[in-house]
C-alpha cells in the first residue's frame, strides 16, 4: 500500500466523523476555533490509534492466515464500506446534541472509530513498503481525520446536514474498492 492510498484510506475513514462533526456543528449555536479543535482531536485521535490496535491484534495471528489474508482484508473493508453505505441511504435521521463533554465525546469518538479499528486488522494482512510506513498511516489517518472533522463542524454550522449522507457513501464506495484491490493483488490478477 503507497502513500496515495493511505490518503484515500484516511478520508474515506474519516466519513464517518466528519459525517458526525457536520451534525455537532448544526447542533452548536455558536462555533468558535476551540469547539472545532476539540471535536477534531477527539475524532482525529481514536482514528490514528484504532488502526494502529487493530493493526497490533491483527499481527498476532497474521503468520497463521497468509495464504487468505486478501480474503480477509477484503471482507473487512467491503462489510464497512457496505455499512457506510446503508446508513448514508438510510432515511433516519440521527439526533445531535450540543455537548462537547468528556463521556459525549468519547462515546461518539469510540462509535465513529470502531470501522478504524477493522481496518487496522487488514493492514496486518497488506504489505507496506518500507514495513515502517504503516505507522505512518496511522499518523496520516488521524491528522487528516482531525482537519476534516474540524472543518466539518463549522461546514454543519453554516450548511446543516445536506452533505452528510453523500459522504458517507462516498467513504464507504471508496472503501469497497480498496478492499477489491487488495484482494485482486492477492490474487496476482493485478500487480
Amino acid at each position: 500500500m503507497g502513500f496515495a492510498e493511505i490518503i484515500v484510506l484516511a478520508v474515506s475513514l474519516s466519513m464517518d466523523a466528519f459525517a458526525v462533526a457536520l451534525c455537532k456543528g448544526l447542533a452548536l449555536k455558536k462555533i468558535n476555533l476551540k469547539n472545532c479543535i476539540i471535536v477534531g482531536a477527539w475524532f482525529g485521535t481514536f482514528q490514528g490509534l484504532m488502526p494502529l490496535i487493530g493493526y497490533l491484534l491483527g499481527n498476532t495471528f497474521a503468520e497463521k492466515i497468509t495464504s487468505i489474508d486478501h480474503w480477509i482484508a477484503f471482507v473487512l473493508l467491503a462489510l464497512i464500506g457496505g455499512n457506510m453505505i446503508k446508513e448514508s441511504l438510510s432515511k433516519e435521521e440521527e439526533c445531535c446534541d450540543d455537548s462537547l463533554g468528556f463521556k459525549t465525546m468519547l462515546v461518539m469518538a469510540i462509535a465513529t472509530s470502531i470501522d478504524a479499528l477493522a481496518v487496522g486488522v487488514s493492514f496486518a494482512f497488506t504489505d507496506f513498503n518500507p514495513d515502517w510506513f504503516v505507522y505512518i498511516a496511522f499518523i496520516l489517518i488521524g491528522i487528516i481525520t482531525f482537519t476534516l472533522s474540524s472543518i466539518g463542524v463549522k461546514t454543519g454550522n453554516i450548511f446543516g446536514t445536506k452533505y452528510k449522507s453523500k459522504a458517507e457513501f462516498a467513504g464507504g464506495a471508496i472503501l469497497i474498492l480498496l478492499g477489491l484491490k487488495i484482494l485482486l493483488e492477492g490474487l496476482d490478477i493485478i500487480k
